[in-house]
């Protein structure tokens, strides 16, 4: 079964499972960023005379949405290819990045939930934001020379 997952990652990405999943993984770092100052506009605490409240948090769940859908297919990516690695600097990525899927877990269950954990849904996307971005740090980073 492993490899017949391993083929059609290869197959999907033409061969590129690396670049496709540091594109991947760039592009949900930066919805992440773009989700903040959604967040910070829809709670008013920032104000731009382009975009009021009730659009700003629309488009924040809307691209949270996307978010989440990108980050499952690369864990999917990095599990079904490369596996657990958690050896050198893998093992702070995969264990990061198991904590990011268990964090977004808990922030998709406060949304759909509501009521008391809607309080919950500030630290929850920080700490997504936080995560994605040493999550990105230790794969994407590194493959970008930046890291």
């Amino acid at each position: 079964m492993t490899g017949t997952l391993e083929q059609l990652i290869e197959d999907v990405t033409r061969g590129n499972v690396t670049e496709v999943k540091v594109v991947l993984a760039t592009v949900v770092m930066a919805l992440a960023v773009y989700q903040l100052l959604l967040a910070a506009v829809g709670y008013r605490r920032l104000r731009v005379p382009f975009l009021a409240s009730a659009p700003a948090l629309w488009a924040h769940r809307a691209s949270g949405d996307t978010i989440a859908l990108l980050t499952v297919v690369v864990a999917l990516m990095c599990v079904g290819y490369y596996g657990f690695d958690f050896g050198d600097d893998g093992g702070t990525h995969a264990v990061v990045a198991v904590g990011l899927l268990g964090v977004l877990a808990a922030k998709v269950l406060a949304v759909r939930a509501g009521g008391r954990l809607g309080r919950l849904l500030p630290l929850l996307g920080v700490s997504l934001l936080v995560l994605i971005g040493v999550t990105w740090w230790t794969s994407a980073g590194g493959f970008l020379g930046v890291a």
